[in-house]
């Protein structure tokens, strides 16, 4: 990185591959600030949740770009600051996003536009205006219920006023989150519109598992204590860190393999509609430390709290629909990724054991892959590997 100071635009990051525009609701810091990388510089409002967006680079906040509740389509530049800009082998994208490929004529293509530094007329700028905390589905149903947030007690992060709250300020029932619906639904038709899915399905004896975890569990407290969840995500990720082809992207006509292992947990949200944020380096984390994140996760992602870096870079996406009643699911993949494992219901059934029918435990786990990537034999090879690992939970 160069050490010259220069000024310098950022601009509104995808926060997923289905977000194409959103709006700045809230600014966390002033004109004036000093900020660092990962410092939290604006709340963003998308189709599906309020996420903070953290700068990816240390300077001095110079203006705002962009009004508050401006819709502006991702890439749009919302902030100028004065410091050591992007150097030319940096990523102008937070480094959680998906890798940029090569093009097939070796030549990298052009980066999209997060940090420029060409110089820009100055406009006026926004200062940070004083508005309620609140979810945007909270929003919308104030507004559809003609209730002043102002008034509501917010039992969100900060005080933040949620979907839940107006509840009992309105005594009606919220009404179904149409907008997430319609993204979710614009990107599963994608999905199947553009990626030759394959199934498979493995049956998994979880005798071991259930024990370790309760010899693990017994003296902990219960805000401690580890769920099966954590397992399977620490179980997807070293299986996927052995079996490459089976984590990373699909860019270009090409398979993309990630250098890293990020796995993205499906999260239903109470009022319909779910969200995938990411468990960083999975493989490198241990059951205890994925749980944890994976609690502090679901509360965000509930409460409209979530913050960008754990919404993109994703190399694989788990969903667990066992605690929901479903006994086997055939995932839809998430593009650009190219695989999607499936936890069912845990079971229990018959079971052969050296010779013998027992009664065991068994869950149902499945694969959803990317055929353009990979074949039935690799997908095979991929779920013997986790089922092995959580048949054999102290290799976790």
């Amino acid at each position: 990185m160069s050490d010259d100071v220069a000024t310098f635009d950022y601009a509104l990051p995808s926060l997923g591959a289905d977000m194409d525009v959103g709006r700045i609701v809230e600014w966390r810091v002033a004109v004036g600030d000093a900020v660092s990388r990962g410092d939290v510089m604006a709340v963003v409002e998308t189709e599906k949740s309020d996420i903070d967006i953290e700068i990816w680079h240390d300077g001095v906040v110079e203006e705002f770009l962009v009004d508050l509740e401006e819709e502006i389509p991702v890439g749009t530049p919302i902030v100028r600051l004065t410091g050591r800009g992007p150097a030319e082998h940096e990523p102008a994208v937070p480094p959680a996003s998906p890798p940029e490929p090569t093009s097939p004529t070796g030549a990298s293509p052009s980066p999209p536009p997060a940090a420029s530094l060409v110089e820009t007329p100055a406009r006026p700028a926004s200062a940070p205006t004083a508005r309620v905390r609140s979810s945007p589905r909270a929003r919308h149903l104030a507004g559809e219920r003609g209730i002043d947030l102002a008034g509501v007690v917010g039992t969100g992060p900060d005080g933040a006023v949620i979907a839940a709250d107006l509840d009992t300020v309105a005594g009606e029932a919220p009404a179904p989150p149409d907008r997430m619906r319609s993204v979710i639904a614009a990107r599963m038709e994608r999905s199947n519109r553009e990626i030759p899915h394959y199934h498979l399905a493995l049956d998994v004896d979880l005798t071991r598992l259930d024990r370790w975890l309760a010899e693990r569990n017994e003296a902990a407290p219960i805000a401690e204590r580890i769920l099966p969840a954590a397992a399977f995500v620490r179980a997807v990720a070293l299986a996927a860190a052995t079996h490459p082809e089976l984590n990373g992207h699909w860019i270009e006509d090409r398979l993309v393999p990630a250098t890293e292992v990020n796995v993205a947990m499906a999260v239903s949200l109470r009022r319909g509609g779910l969200m995938t944020p990411k468990v960083e380096h999975a493989d490198r984390r241990s059951v205890a430390e994925i749980m944890a994140e994976l609690r502090q996760h679901v509360t965000a992602a509930r409460t409209g709290s979530l913050k960008a870096s754990w919404m993109t870079g994703a190399t694989i996406t788990v969903t667990n629909l066992g605690d929901h009643g479903a006994d086997l699911v055939h995932g839809v993949i998430s593009p650009p990724e190219v695989a999607l494992v499936g936890i069912g219901r845990p079971t229990e059934r018959p079971w052969a054991v050296d010779g013998s029918v027992v009664v065991r435990r068994i869950v149902t786990v499945t694969l959803a892959a990317d055929h353009r990537a990979t074949d039935g034999a690799s997908g095979s090879r991929f779920l013997r590997a986790m089922a092995d690992l959580l048949e054999h939970p102290e290799e976790l």
